[in-house]
């Protein structure tokens, strides 16, 4: 734990260094910091933050860089953040705007927070387990195939092709679908797929075997992979001069498991760095919040760029849209 002197040293040197880019002087320091002390006092201060791994000096005769432990212990002790009334305008239109089917509003929100901050942004969705179920319909395709239609309470459509009996009848299609709808509307749909597997009604056996079927399919997607919006990734060019740790990002966006590891799984705000990150993310930070529903942490929301960020301005959007979307699927 540094001094409050230190801490504030520590402080003017990093913003001092998103702003500029570049190796910060003493003298930048000082003048950032205001704090009434000798430059001689200030060089002691930034040599001791040195030896403790917090800046780093590239040439004897240069100034210093923040260092990826420097930015760690500032991001953990910053003051909070007040955004621009622009902003939360921004932000608070964008969540205003109602029925909106819920994959539209996770890649509008990963398109919003890139916008906002410039940088890459990410939207893990929520896998639908946990949806509510408001609606059902079961539509016959063809011989031995029907699709299911779950409607969600957030607007979101779910469609499910399931095996249907052969040439199966009116009143069995009638059977199904009354039975369908008892099980799945007011519960979730993990919830409706497991009392399908489970089901004990009166149903004749080739409607029951369907209803198990439902069950089956259903337990499957729903426990499958949520979706994932990413926006703004064309801005990774802007943000590094190294082509090659750009397309290590681009890889790593690619891929879900790749987002996944990138935003990671804590709940809360979180900011990694470097190592933190992957093995191949050096110079890169990524900010994540974690957006909850019904009491549940249910998807993250989050940017990656350079370490050089502003990172309170940063975080506190990152907080402010994870909480709008959280308001907008819990309404």
């Amino acid at each position: 734990m540094l001094d409050n002197r230190r801490a504030k040293v520590l402080e003017a040197l990093i913003e001092e260094y998103i702003r500029t880019g570049g190796p910060v002087s003493s003298a930048a320091v000082l003048a950032h910091s205001k704090l009434e002390v000798s430059s001689a006092t200030i060089r002691n201060d930034l040599a001791r933050l040195e030896s403790y791994g917090f800046v780093s000096q590239p040439h004897t005769s240069a100034g210093r860089v923040p260092t990826e432990q420097g930015y760690r212990y500032y991001v953990d002790h910053r003051s909070p953040a007040t955004l621009r009334s622009s902003t939360r305008a921004r932000i608070d239109g964008f969540f205003s705007k109602v029925n909106r089917e819920l994959s539209d509003l996770l890649k509008e929100t990963s398109g919003l927070l890139s916008d906002i901050t410039r940088l890459p942004a990410v939207v893990i969705g929520p896998g639908f387990a946990s949806e509510i179920v408001v609606g059902s319909h079961v539509v016959p395709l063809s011989s031995g195939a029907s699709m299911l239609v779950l409607v969600g309470k957030t607007g979101r459509v779910i469609q499910e092709i399931v095996s249907t009996p052969v040439e199966m009848s009116t009143s069995e299609l009638g059977e199904l679908e009354a039975a369908i709808e008892n099980v799945f509307v007011g519960g979730s749909v993990l919830e409706g797929a497991q009392l399908c597997i489970d089901a004990e009604t009166g149903a004749t056996e080739r409607v029951l075997r369907c209803i198990t079927t439902v069950g089956e399919t259903l337990t499957a997607a729903a426990t499958g992979s949520p979706q994932v919006h990413v926006g703004g990734a064309s801005q990774l060019a802007a943000l590094w001069e190294d082509l090659a740790h750009v397309h290590r990002i681009l890889r790593l966006l690619d891929h879900q498991d790749g987002v996944y590891e990138v935003l990671g799984d804590e709940e809360g705000v979180s900011v990694r760095f470097g190592i933190e990150v992957d093995r191949d993310a050096e110079d890169v930070a990524v900010i994540s919040a974690s957006y909850v529903a019904a009491g549940e942490s249910i998807g993250h929301v989050g940017v990656i760029g350079p370490t050089r960020m502003n990172y309170r301005r940063t975080i506190k959007v990152v907080e402010e849209i994870g909480e709008g979307l959280a308001e907008q699927l819990g309404s």
